[in-house]
């Protein structure tokens, strides 16, 4: 399940990645020695987590897979059911648990080219969803 309002609460680690999201920047979390990329953020496998930074990344992926929810489970994210909760995998290589925006669940396919948005749901609190992106010709499109 996607974190609710209640529950972003910047700590030291993972509070870059909320500061970006202010600034309608998306970040992950890298190796500094093999430049894997995470998330959540976590240390390296290889390496610990002596060489992590939060970098910009893209902000775009694609729908790993999804679920439609019929019912309201949190009112603070202002979702009008039924809405899209999707697992998006990153083009840095990471998933990301979010809400899939600007789609309707007829509409969703795995392998759907998403982008990120920001949400500001109240004064302080940003959040990212996705939503489709439109390719420009010549660029894969889910089968």
């Amino acid at each position: 399940m996607i974190p609710g309002p209640r529950d972003v609460v910047a700590d030291d680690l993972d509070a870059p990645f909320w500061d970006a999201c202010l600034r309608s920047e998306f970040l992950v979390h890298r190796c500094g020695r093999c430049s894997r990329d995470y998330w959540p953020a976590s240390s390296c496998t290889e390496h610990g987590g002596d060489a992590m930074r939060w970098v910009p990344a893209s902000g775009r992926g694609e729908v790993h897979t999804w679920t439609v929810f019929r019912r309201t489970y949190d009112p603070e994210l202002g979702l009008p059911v039924p809405y899209i909760v999707a697992v998006i995998q990153l083009d840095e290589g990471p998933f990301f648990h979010t809400n899939l925006v600007d789609c309707a669940p007829e509409d969703v396919a795995v392998g759907l080219p998403v982008e990120a948005v920001f949400t500001e749901l109240r004064p302080g609190v940003v959040i990212p969803r996705f939503r489709p992106r439109h390719l420009p010709a010549g660029e894969r499109t889910p089968s």
